[in-house]
């Protein structure tokens, strides 16, 4: 009576850890669809978009030669810069705003530090506010174009070259761009640094 009652439970669980490995190909299928949803998503919607798609930003280089622009110097843009770090980095911009006319192209510089005691990869994902002004703000330059891995305790400085188009609304006169770091590759958000991070 005991044998076909154990090859009963073998069955079980044979079905059963189908079933968890079905499960587990559909989580990581989905896990992995979700960066280039969430690209179309803020794409379509405009928001979070990184302005200067890869090929875009590919094209860029110290040989080329950017389009001169026309600088109106008639108007004046105040562009603030803000930096968030979804960790626990030290990360800033070396200047809080600029005042610049529209077709001029200006550079700031952004400090970032990884105060953990382990190497980390990480990501900028931009942002604007107003909305409207991200179709005005070219970036020409920007380390939020690609992943960053840093050492340790190593900190780095980044030029931001930008320029905002001289057909942004005259109703527009601060351009506020903000950045946010997250770690790349950690499927749980990170947990506060203590002393022995």
């Amino acid at each position: 009576m005991n044998a076909p009652r154990r090859g009963f439970l073998r069955v079980d669980n044979r079905r059963m850890l189908g079933k968890l490995l079905v499960m587990v190909l559909v989580m990581f299928g989905f896990g992995y669809a979700l960066v280039p949803m969430y690209r179309t998503i803020c794409t379509a919607l405009g928001i979070n978009v990184l302005t200067v798609s890869s090929d875009r930003a590919a094209s860029w280089s110290g040989s080329e030669t950017v389009a001169n622009t026309q600088v109106d110097p008639t108007r004046t843009v105040t562009v603030i810069f803000d930096a968030n770090a979804h960790g626990p980095w030290a990360f800033k911009p070396e200047t809080r705003s600029v005042k610049v006319h529209p077709g001029q192209v200006t550079t700031v510089m952004y400090d970032f530090t990884n105060t953990l005691k382990r190497k980390v990869n990480v990501q900028a994902i931009p942002s604007y506010a107003p909305m409207q002004a991200a179709a005005h703000f070219t970036k020409l330059e920007c380390f939020c174009f690609s992943q960053h891995a840093l050492a340790p305790g190593e900190s780095k400085r980044w030029p931001v070259v930008f320029v905002v188009d001289p057909k942004l609304p005259r109703d527009i006169s601060t351009i506020t761009l903000s950045y946010t770091f997250f770690e790349v590759g950690v499927s749980t958000p990170m947990p506060p640094a203590g002393p022995d991070t």
